[in-house]
């Protein structure tokens, strides 16, 4: 683009709705969304159908939730678990 970056996962702000987010970031939304409460990355990667046996498959998930987590689309609670802002 032009020599400038472009930001895959937007800041959340006022006007930019969820389906401005990757189809595998909106799913990770909607599974932290239909938990009852906070949920740990083990227990998101469960629904989304990552093998959560396997640390190797279960720290990207991680890395997008924290990802979200900067960019405001969801939070993280001092115990690990991760739930959504509103």
């Amino acid at each position: 683009m032009a020599g400038r970056a472009v930001m895959l996962i937007p800041h959340r702000e006022p006007g930019v709705e969820e389906d401005a987010l990757p189809w595998d970031y909106q799913r990770i939304i909607a599974a932290v969304r239909q938990a009852a409460g906070p949920v740990m990355a083990r227990e998101v990667g469960e629904v989304v159908g990552v093998d959560v046996s396997v640390r190797a498959k279960l720290e990207p998930l991680r890395s997008k939730l924290v990802r979200l987590v900067d960019r405001g689309w969801l939070r993280k609670l001092p115990d690990g678990r991760f739930t959504t802002r509103l």
